[in-house]
């Protein structure tokens, strides 16, 4: 029986449906083979070949389901089970792949074809994107669902907020049902007839994402399933550019929404045990771009990425083979062209560099910036976000935004419905201003005794969520008293506050019309308390009455939000703390890692001086100092770091999977491993300028640099492996 301490290391892995390939082999540690069609043994046999760790990834909202949908499977169509909007159309993925109602008959399909994963002998398995749009709700699978779940006849989810919300949660429910049934089914399965232990993870947007887009699933409820062994944070240039309104300016702000998304994937899991990977895309789905628009969003997802230094596994990359075989729009528009050879480099430095990174601890100190400030946000942002009629307002076409397009594409009313300001009118203006704030999951302060440990600060409003269970306000009440500072914003505006809840039911001795009544009696505050500043206990709370959506659209509110923590240290006697920044930055190890923030004040450039090698660099340059201009990336190698740590010779970053290395007092020689017609680019230190340096049996070309101490040398990418040898 395989236990988890025997399973090898999985630090970097990637996605692909396609067989092996030599020109996006991409060494790392696991491939996941993408997919459950009748060639799947072939294609883990070509990955297996090459050395891989096999997982298996598939859709479990949407698949080539064809056999299913027109009763090959059995003997009955499940076109009834294809998600619905309110006009009659299905949602689909492509030609005839709907999404999926995930009753217990396509569970029972999904795992009759997940058996012969196992029986291939795949070591774990990923059911990605538990996808429910809010735009759905219309079919009959859905239909009897909401009999069987709420004992009474379905309602058209856009007739009220309470009907949408009530939809929302069973459609959040039923995807919990489906993974829950099959990853503790196939566990079993595995275990009775094979002995073997198989692991099952979710790859999934995060709830950031899926409440802007419109989208319901599962998410903080995973995290209390017994079978479920953690998650892939899917997030990438399509999802965090996906426009937002800070200072009444709706634009794409890549690096800041990337960095909330993170942010909340981290929080997931942070003291869970669950495993949690970080997915960068170096495209997108978006295929209409060109790659200089990819390469400039990348370098902002890596680095939002990097700045959560609890997470160390990645998913480097879905699909290498449109990144390293596609091709994509000229910057002229007049043609295609492939991958530029420089881009390629650095990608697989960066891939590279990222199985490194489980070796280092970030290295800072809580004064070098604002920290223990958190926004609160709940599965139950993304139950309000479907169509409802209010009043005499007509709703407009259902709207099904994927980012396979561009946001710019959409009308008005649909970029409107897209808007999620509320949210971001409380975190835009502190992350803008360099302060690392960190989305808070809500629903995990129950689940885990001392979550909010560590936090000073909390930004908390119902506006664009709500509390799903009244003892969250007990946990919160226990922080502020012992000293916290809570931040409440909202004017009871939202017209789910009227949704039927806990808060409000006719049946509770105690009915509230807003739950945040709730919370302010929780704090000993009555119902109603004033705006203003309130002390409760050692804590405080500070209550805004007004929409946070409302903070989104001036300079002044977005002033107002900083003020806010501000106060908030000042009340704590920690003024001092308070620091703003042009940038958000971090040490980890040898990396040092920076985004210069825009849309500030100044906009001035920073320059960060010492000797590093620029990993954004195809030729891993040595710079003794790095101007970024505002909303500029970097990602560097302190070589001061690396002196100190690895004395006189030793490789310090690659565009290739090292191994083998050695050395003596004239030579160093190592195995490089990287993709087919790929250059690869590898910096070391060594002890005086080389003499001789080979690749295979060929002379490589280097370069030395002196003040350094290290030498670059170029060669051919080989997957198998090629032999480099530096003499002095």
């Amino acid at each position: 029986m395989t236990s988890k301490a025997q399973v090898r290391a999985e630090w970097t892995g990637f996605q692909e449906s396609r067989p092996y390939g030599p020109k996006y082999d991409l060494r790392t540690d696991f491939v996941m083979v993408y997919g459950i069609s009748s060639d799947l043994p072939q294609r883990i046999e070509g990955w297996k070949k090459a050395g891989y760790t096999i997982h298996l990834m598939t859709g479990v909202s949407w698949g080539e389901y064809q056999d299913y949908l027109y009763g090959r499977f059995d003997g009955r169509e499940h076109w009834d089970e294809a998600q619905t909007d309110r006009s009659g159309n299905h949602l689909l993925h492509g030609k005839d792949v709907p999404y999926m109602v995930p009753t217990i008959a396509f569970a029972e399909y999904l795992a009759s074809h997940i058996k012969l994963a196992i029986d291939y002998g795949v070591e774990a398995i990923h059911l990605e994107e538990p996808e429910f749009w809010a735009a759905s709700g219309y079919s009959e699978a859905f239909k009897r669902e909401w009999l069987n779940y709420y004992g009474e006849d379905w309602i058209p989810p856009h007739s009220s907020p309470d009907a949408q919300y009530r939809a929302s949660k069973l459609k959040a429910a039923m995807y919990y049902r489906a993974l829950d049934r099959l990853c503790s089914q196939m566990k079993e399965y595995s275990l009775v007839t094979y002995g073997r232990t198989v692991r099952f993870y979710v790859p999934t947007h995060s709830l950031i994402n899926y409440t802007q887009w419109r989208i319901i699933s599962p998410e903080a409820l995973l995290v209390s399933m017994p079978g479920c062994d953690g998650f892939i944070a899917q997030i990438w240039t399509g999802t965090a550019r996906t426009p937002n309104v800070y200072k009444g300016l709706r634009r794409e702000r890549t690096f800041e929404t990337a960095y909330l998304e993170y942010g909340i994937m981290q929080e997931l899991t942070r003291g869970t045990g669950r495993e949690m990977w970080f997915l960068h895309d170096p495209i997108e789905d978006n295929p209409r771009y060109s790659w200089s628009d990819y390469r400039k969003n990348y370098r902002s997802t890596v680095v939002a990425s990097l700045l959560h230094p609890e997470v160390k596994k990645y998913e480097v990359c879905p699909w290498p083979r449109r990144v390293f075989e596609g091709s994509y729009p000229t910057e002229d528009g007049q043609g295609k062209e492939t991958i530029p050879g420089d881009y390629a480099t650095v990608l697989l430095t960066v891939m590279n560099m990222l199985r490194d990174m489980h070796n280092h601890e970030e290295e800072a100190k809580a004064s070098d910036y604002t920290s223990g400030v958190g926004l609160c946000l709940s599965n139950s942002a993304m139950y309000q976000r479907g169509d409802v009629v209010l009043g005499e307002e007509q709703l407009g076409d259902a709207v099904k935004y994927d980012g396979t397009s561009s946001a710019e594409e959409l009308d008005d009313k649909q970029k409107e419905l897209l808007d999620w300001s509320a949210f971001y009118g409380l975190a835009l203006p502190l992350v803008k201003a360099g302060i690392p704030l960190r989305p808070v999951q809500l629903d995990n302060i129950l689940t885990f005794p001392g979550y909010l440990d560590g936090y000073r600060v909390l930004l908390l409003s119902y506006e664009f969520m709500k509390p799903e269970h009244p003892g969250i306000h007990q946990s919160i009440g226990q922080w502020v008293r012992e000293g916290g500072i809570l931040i409440y914003v909202g004017d009871g505006s939202d017209p789910f506050h009227s949704v039927s809840e806990w808060w409000n039911r006719e049946n509770s001795r105690r009915s509230y019309s807003r739950p945040e009544e709730h919370l302010f009696e929780s704090l000993g505050l009555g119902r109603s308390p004033e705006e203003g500043e309130h002390a409760v206990g050692s804590g405080s709370v500070l209550f805004f009455k007004e929409n946070p959506a409302v903070l989104s659209r001036t300079d002044e509110g977005a002033v107002r939000v900083r003020n806010a923590v501000k106060r908030s240290l000042e009340i704590r006697g920690e003024t001092v703390d308070y620091k703003e920044s042009s940038t958000l930055h971090i040490r980890r190890g040898p990396y040092v890692i920076t985004h210069v923030l825009d849309e500030t004040e100044a906009d001035r450039a920073v320059v960060i001086e010492g000797m590093f090698i620029d990993l954004f660099e195809a030729d891993l340059p040595v710079r003794r100092s790095v101007e970024l201009k505002a909303g500029e990336d970097s990602l560097l190698y302190d070589l001061n770091y690396s002196a100190q740590e690895q004395g006189e010779s030793g490789i310090l970053a690659s565009s290739s999977r090292i191994r083998d290395e050695l050395a003596d007092a004239n030579k160093l020689s190592f195995v490089s491993e990287s993709p087919e017609h790929v250059t690869v680019s590898t910096r070391l230190r060594v002890p005086s300028e080389p003499s001789r340096v080979t690749a295979g049996e060929q002379a490589a070309t280097f370069e030395y640099d002196g003040e350094s101490g290290t030498v670059l040398v170029r060669y051919p990418g080989v997957p198998e492996g090629i032999v480099v040898s530096v003499e002095y």
